[in-house]
């Protein structure tokens, strides 16, 4: 049967999916995406997401005339679309330079089809990965690194460091976060430890924390330490 709009709707046996199938490429993608993006746990190191990872890099060479080389996935994600979208953060090296991707490759294997859909690339620090957060990597090296603020990753670990001295503190003022001063992690086997600098806000007062945050290997937040820092305004 024919629909208005030129679409047609399958119903899958026993109704577990789904999927809208249109007219042209684009109305299909448009049409038929049946959830978001939700990240693929402990994926990143899989034979299929390397696959797909080098078949967006060999796409993006023969399309750019360029000449990148995979080195590995950060972080693997995807969304079930007619098919499925795999939204990829990947490290590749450029000129003997290791930079930060991120990538889109749609796939729909039942059509043996597959096709670059996004390549741009990002800033130059990746995103913390499940496998950084206590798991031990080969030639991992020691020591504290820089994250940007806005990682996933920090943002989770200041959520939960702001949400502890909330309760601790006998205001009743809620605590409001207004900048990350500085984020560091440091990952060992078992830990992951972020040194975090916050500027939050109580009320009118402004006020610094420095706090020590773990996280584990099932992925629970400890604030380790948290220590006040004196502020320059007086607040």
């Amino acid at each position: 049967m024919r629909f208005a709009g030129g679409c047609f709707y399958l119903l899958a046996s026993l109704l577990l999916f789904s999927r809208v199938y249109c007219e042209g490429e684009e109305g299909l993608i448009r049409m038929a995406t049946l959830g978001g993006v939700h990240e693929k746990s402990g994926s990143e190191n899989s034979l299929e997401t390397e696959s797909l990872a080098r078949f967006a890099i060999d796409e993006h060479n023969k399309k750019e005339n360029t000449l990148l080389e995979f080195a590995r996935v950060v972080k693997a994600k995807e969304q079930v679309v007619a098919g499925t979208m795999h939204h990829l953060t990947l490290e590749a090296i450029d000129a003997g330079k290791k930079k930060i991707y991120e990538v889109k490759v749609w796939v729909k294997p039942w059509m043996n089809f597959k096709e670059l859909h996004e390549f741009k690339h990002v800033e130059e620090s990746p995103s913390l990965t499940s496998s950084d957060l206590g798991a031990k990597r080969d030639g991992h090296q020691p020591g504290w690194r820089e994250v940007p603020a806005h990682d996933p990753v920090i943002q989770d670990a200041v959520n939960h460091a702001v949400k502890t001295i909330q309760q601790r503190s006998n205001s009743l003022a809620p605590y409001e976060l207004l900048e990350i001063l500085h984020s560091k992690v440091e990952v060992i086997e078992e830990l992951a430890k972020f040194d975090l600098l916050l500027k939050l806000k109580r009320g009118s007062k402004e006020e610094k924390y420095k706090v020590e945050v773990h996280k584990n290997v099932e992925g629970t937040f400890h604030l380790n330490h948290m220590q006040q820092e004196h502020s320059d305004s007086g607040n």
